[in-house]
């Protein structure tokens, strides 16, 4: 049976895990945030939709997931919504989920009545290109080049 998709709102026992991960994968995002901190502004963040999280679950076992975040890029506070926090575990990759988190997340976007929805990268940006994001800027953050895309809904 193919996971299923929900809101993290209604799995909260899987909050801290699925930020420590985020926390870890992007973790020159958060050099100056503590694991604690941003596990506690992320939980928040279910209720306060600054993170909305979707997530992927094989019976009760969290498999990945992908938010809908408010802001997520400090020097474009003009821009959003975003789609952030795209992880899935090294074992459930390969399998179309990241695909089905992300679609989740524009459908979200575009009925709460948003046109569009943005995203930064620093290694996705192919990935990305072929299912339709376009590269609006390139820009230097956490000592990398990014790239900022975008996609109409």
């Amino acid at each position: 049976m193919a996971p299923r998709l929900d809101w993290l709102a209604r799995h909260m026992q899987h909050s801290n895990t699925f930020a420590s991960w985020i926390h870890q994968q992007f973790h020159y995002e958060y050099t100056g945030q503590s694991l604690s901190d941003w596990q506690r502004e992320f939980a928040e963040g279910q209720n306060n939709g600054d993170w909305k999280c979707l997530v992927a679950l094989d019976h009760n076992e969290l498999l990945g997931g992908a938010a809908l975040a408010r802001a997520d890029l400090d020097h474009r506070p003009d821009l959003g919504p975003w789609l952030a926090c795209v992880f899935i575990t090294p074992e459930a990759r390969g399998k179309g989920l990241a695909e089905r988190l992300i679609e989740g997340i524009c459908a979200q976007a575009k009925a709460s009545g948003e046109k569009r929805i943005y995203l930064h990268t620093q290694d996705q940006s192919v990935y990305y290109a072929k299912r339709g994001w376009v590269v609006q800027e390139r820009f230097e953050a956490w000592e990398k080049e990014q790239w900022l895309m975008a996609r109409d809904l």
